[in-house]
Formats: structure tokens, sequence, C-alpha cells
């Protein structure tokens, strides 16, 4: 039987929306690898596109969309910085690998399988790539760190800037909390780089995640061929259970005394995983409070405010499903999960 078709653009939009203003925050900016949501998903529009022309599709979509992902493309190397070369590079990388997992896993199956492969496949040859390149390993990291604290001097001038206006100095000098609040910011800014640099890859990687996901959605909801399974929803979201050893290859990395190069492997581990388990928790955490449309907004929204408490209880929500199975009673409808 052919699965339910995707219907509704709506949070899409929004999902689309906040890819966009995220980057403009000045601290996100510095941990958010590529601002420019466009250049990751274009790419991988595109070569969903073409292998669904494989499969029969139409190939007026996926001349369409490999001609606007090109054009993307083109727009984001022109802006002349390494940086953006690489950005483009990798982009195209992705969905690359991307377009032949799906051409050579068979059958229908679930999304993540086929997402995770890819970005496994792609971070591999990309790791080759760099190692053959001049400066290698010790030349990728360096454009990485310029690329930070670029963005780190720009977002602390302009979070400068915005302060020292008359309307905000009026605030901070009648409200001691506005002033210890901007303090706060600035000593933030000053502190991000670091980990930023550390976490590269595992942001990286996320991102790809997330615009994958995209370009999963907006693909089935304009093509007349299905390439996998509908995207779970979130109270229904579950992942093959062997991924937990990743997460115990982070933790392990960052328990035992390991060279520093080993110990940054580790903390991009241990935050990919993390966050992909913070997810399956939160479908935990929805599936027991059983909210209807408003109110899993004003539950989402609850989540955003106190971040670190849900982030916790998530975690160890998401990690507990692995062996316990909390939502085991709906199996069988989890199993179009992605």
């Amino acid at each position: 039987m052919e699965p339910p078709r995707e219907r509704g653009w709506g949070r899409i939009v929004l999902v689309l929306l906040a890819l966009a203003i995220l980057p403009a925050i000045p601290l996100l900016r510095v941990v958010i690898p590529i601002v420019d949501p466009l250049v990751l998903i274009a790419p991988l529009a595109a070569a969903l596109a073409v292998a669904g022309w494989r499969q029969g599709g139409r190939g007026s979509l996926a001349l369409l969309w490999g001609a606007g992902a090109g054009w993307i493309l083109w727009r984001a190397s022109q802006r002349g910085t390494p940086y953006d070369e690489f950005v483009v590079g990798w982009s195209v990388l992705l969905a690359v690998t991307f377009g032949v997992i799906i051409a050579v896993i068979p059958g229908r199956g679930p999304f993540l399988p086929k997402a995770l492969a890819a970005l496994a496949a792609a971070l591999a040859v990309g790791v080759v790539i760099i190692a053959m390149v001049p400066g290698g390993w010790t030349g990728a990291i360096a454009l990485v760190s310029e690329e930070i604290g670029r963005r780190a001097v720009g977002a602390m001038r302009e979070w400068q800037a915005m302060t020292a206006t008359p309307e905000w100095q009026e605030l901070m000098a009648g409200s001691p909390t506005w002033e210890e609040s901007s303090r706060t910011v600035e000593r933030q800014l000053s502190l991000v780089p670091g980990p930023a640099r550390q976490l590269f890859l595992a942001m990286l990687a996320l991102q790809g995640m997330v615009a994958m996901a995209l370009s999963w959605a907006i693909y089935h909801r304009v093509a007349t061929v299905r390439l996998g399974l509908p995207l779970a929803t979130l109270r229904t979201l579950r992942f093959p259970d062997a991924l937990v050893w990743g997460m115990v290859a982070g933790l392990a990395l960052l328990a035992f005394p390991v060279p520093g190069p080993l110990r940054i492997v580790g903390l991009d581990l241990t935050l990919f995983f993390g966050a992909l388990y913070v997810l399956r928790g939160v479908g935990v955490l929805m599936w027991f409070l059983a909210p209807g449309r408003w109110m899993s907004a004003v539950y989402l929204l609850l989540m955003l405010l106190f971040w670190p408490v849900v982030g916790v209880v998530a975690l160890t929500l998401g990690l507990g499903d692995t062996w316990f199975d909390w939502r085991r009673a709906t199996r069988c409808e989890s199993q179009r999960s992605e």
C-alpha cells in the first residue's frame, strides 16, 4: 500500500523562517556553520529530484531544481572567501552522497538510515579530501578558526553598537537587570569561539541532518514518485537502538585520558548523538502528555524557555527508551518513523 502523501506547508515554512532568522542572532551566528540554509537545502532537493526522475518521476522537476541549486551555489561561491568555497564544496558533497545512497539502498524505507549513511559517507570522503589537499588538517582547522573568529568579532561589534544607543543606555540606567544582561551577552560572545571551534563538526553534521529532512519533506510534497516513507511525527520518532554506541563512544573519549584531538572527537560525538536522543526524548515526553495541536505549541514554547532542564530530562528519556521502549503500545505505528 502506498504511504499517505505529506500535505501542508505551514511547518516547513516555519522551520525555513527559523533557519533564516537564527543566524541573525549574534551569538548563534558564531556557532552555526552555514548561515545561508538554502546553500544546503537546494542541492539536496535537486539530488532528490534527480533520484526521483531516475525512478520514473518528472524530468522537468529535476531540471528546474538542478538549475536553481546551481544558481544558489554559484552566488555563494562568488563571495570569494576560502570558507565560502568550503561551504559550497560540503553542500555539493552531501547532496551527491545523499542522492547516491537513495539510489543504492533499495525499497522505500525510512528517512533516517539513509540520511545517516549519506552523512557518514560525506564525512568520510571529506576527511580523505582534506588529507590530500595542500595544508591538510592544519589548513582546515585554521580556515574554520579564522571564520569563527571573524564572526565573533563582528557579532561583538554589532552588540556593542546596539548597547551604545541612547535607548539602550536609558534601559540600563533604569534597570540593573538590563545592564547585567548586556554584560552577560558580552561575556558569552567572548567565550563562545572556543567551544564553537571544538564542536564545529557536530554542528555541521546536525545542520546537514536538518537540511536533509527539510529537502525530503519538500520533495515529497511536490513530486509524484516516492523515495521513502514520510517523516515521523515528533511523538513517534525513534531510530535504531544501535546508535546508542555513538553516544557511548563519545562519553568514553571524554571520560578517559586521551590526546586533545580525540577529546574533541568525543565532544562532537556526544553533541551529535546527544541531540538525536534529546529529540527522541522529547518525542517520548509528547507521547506521555498526548497534547492537542495548540497544547503541543504551548509545550514546545515552554521547552524552549526552560531548555536546560527539559534537555536533561529529554536526554534521559531518550536514552532510556533504548532499553525500556516507553511507547511499546505504539510500536506498530512507529515502524513508519524515521
